[in-house]
């Protein structure tokens, strides 16, 4: 059986927008991640502790300006 990664997609900051960051999580999800969203205002401590307490395997902070050339690489897997 193939490894899940479990991956958290955090939300930092004061930006009040999430959809960035969902469109990240289902990405990540139709690729075969296990995807924890964190949702909005998230500090790095909070998301730390989250990372921890969820025991995952990467961490996605998506800020304001994410644009379509990122891609988030994990192994073998890569999700835009």
């Amino acid at each position: 059986m193939a490894e899940t990664y479990r991956v958290i997609v955090a939300k930092p900051g004061l930006d009040g927008h999430d959809r960035g960051a969902k469109v990240v999580a289902r990405a990540l999800r139709d690729a075969g991640f296990e995807v924890i969203y964190t949702g909005l205002h998230q500090t790095p401590e909070q998301i730390a502790e989250t990372a921890i307490q969820e025991d995952a395997d990467a961490v996605v902070p998506v800020e304001p300006g994410l644009r379509d050339d990122h891609s988030i690489r994990l192994g073998h897997r890569t999700a835009v």
